[in-house]
């Protein structure tokens, strides 16, 4: 056994989301488990205008949704990623049964991941500048980009005035979020805290910038098939958006107020691989470093994980070097031929890519993956790459009760992001 953890037990009681799968938690959740995909052509008036040009003209994008606790007046002061964001946020709350209004507000906070923030804002600042001129341009442009607007408008919504911070580090942003306040409360801190991550980076320029650089699928004739991580056939990841929240509090603070929990947070690491600014350590070896030391903080040893939700955007380089970095640490104990118990799946290949809300939204299927026993799919996979000897839940979900689940965020810039979670008993 590794050293035992150190510590308040710390607990989720609450959970919200909006994805292209449901707008909310358990919905995203059934959606993945049954197997079904969010990922369909994009829609906008901002992509008519290049009608034909696009090289990608599939995403996840959420559509025909209006958010029912953020009317018409305050979504005109919002950036979209910020209106995902608080309105899973207030899921959260809703599910946790938490009143703030009881509770210290000192001793409350929030933090929330997201890559790249309010940049439809920018998107159409830009437009209105050089259309209409300066003096046009909106007194809310600021508060709308800011990447921190979705943590401070759910603090003001809920006047929570403990620690409050965003977290920028692409596609591990909201791991790195949940995992700073794990450390938060274990600090004694706070005794409770909202954190998640919140993207909508389905936009002209994100889009045309990932498909400069071929990170996209271009399956745009049949986009249900175009996320396909770990497929021979795999040719790039799908654009998504989507927010994912949780009310995080420790043990003590839940059971205090009658809460129900629904899983446990026990461990988190993250590393950098110091190797380049997009593409990953061909071996792993940072990702590798994250899990190892992801397992250290929650006191366990690489057998007692049960599922690893991996980071599976369906990109050739990442894909190769994760199961690379799963292999050399689990071994025996998840490589297929050996008779290896560790299943492992890429719900990514269901909802796409959230970019820095991946972490939150994948964190759902962990959580709810402990509770029922079943290990969601990674669809699309109908001709595994070579030399991935794992066992990659092709196609349908698995029942496997287990005890504690791994979730794996990898990012741009080389950051890793390993966050633990454990059955609640």
């Amino acid at each position: 056994m590794a050293n035992p953890r150190s510590g308040p037990r710390l607990v989720i009681t609450g959970m919200g989301a909006v994805t292209n799968l449901a707008t909310d938690a358990l919905g995203t959740w059934a959606a993945m488990r049954e197997g079904r995909s969010g990922i369909s052509r994009i829609e906008g008036a901002d992509f008519d205008v290049y009608k034909g040009r696009w090289s990608v003209e599939i995403s996840g994008q959420v559509k025909n949704w209006e958010p029912p606790h953020i009317d018409s007046r305050e979504q005109k002061r919002l950036d979209r990623f910020a209106v995902l964001g608080i309105e899973a946020a207030v899921q959260a709350v809703e599910m946790s049964g938490i009143d703030f209004a009881k509770m210290d507000p000192e001793r409350c906070g929030v933090v929330v991941g997201s890559g790249v923030g309010g940049i439809k804002t920018i998107e159409d600042g830009e437009i209105l500048l050089r259309e209409r001129g300066p003096e046009r341009v909106s007194p809310f442009t600021v508060p709308r980009l800011m990447a921190n607007a979705a943590a401070g408008n759910i603090s003001i919504r809920y006047g929570l005035q403990g620690p409050a911070s965003t977290h920028a580090t692409a596609c591990a942003s909201s791991g790195h979020a949940m995992g700073d306040a794990m450390h938060i409360l274990r600090r004694g801190e706070a005794d409770a805290m909202i954190v998640g991550g919140a993207e909508a980076a389905v936009g002209p320029i994100c889009v045309a910038a990932f498909a400069a650089m071929k990170a996209l699928s271009t399956r745009n004739s049949d986009p249900t098939k175009a996320s396909r991580p770990f497929d021979k056939d795999r040719d790039g990841f799908v654009l998504s958006e989507g927010a994912a929240m949780f009310v995080l509090e420790t043990e003590e603070h839940a059971k205090a107020r009658g809460a129900t929990i629904y899983a446990e947070i026990v461990g988190y690491a993250n590393s950098c691989d110091a190797y380049h600014i997009t593409a990953p350590d061909e071996q792993g070896r940072g990702a590798g470093r994250s899990m190892k030391w992801a397992l250290r903080d929650a006191g366990l040893n690489s057998d007692q994980i049960g599922y690893i939700n991996c980071h599976g955007t369906s990109t050739p380089l990442g894909d190769k070097a994760e199961v690379q970095a799963v292999l050399s640490l689990f071994g025996d104990q998840i490589r297929k031929s050996a008779g290896g118990k560790v299943l492992m799946s890429s719900t990514k290949s269901m909802h796409g890519h959230g970019l820095g809300a991946s972490g939150a939204i994948e964190s759902i299927a962990c959580i709810q993956a402990l509770r029922e026993g079943v290990i969601p799919p990674t669809i699309n996979l109908d001709n595994p790459d070579e030399g991935f000897d794992v066992d990659l839940v092709p196609h349908h979900a698995k029942e496997r009760h287990i005890k504690y689940a791994m979730n794996n965020t990898f990012g741009f810039g080389g950051h890793n992001c390993t966050l633990v979670f454990g059955k609640y008993e």
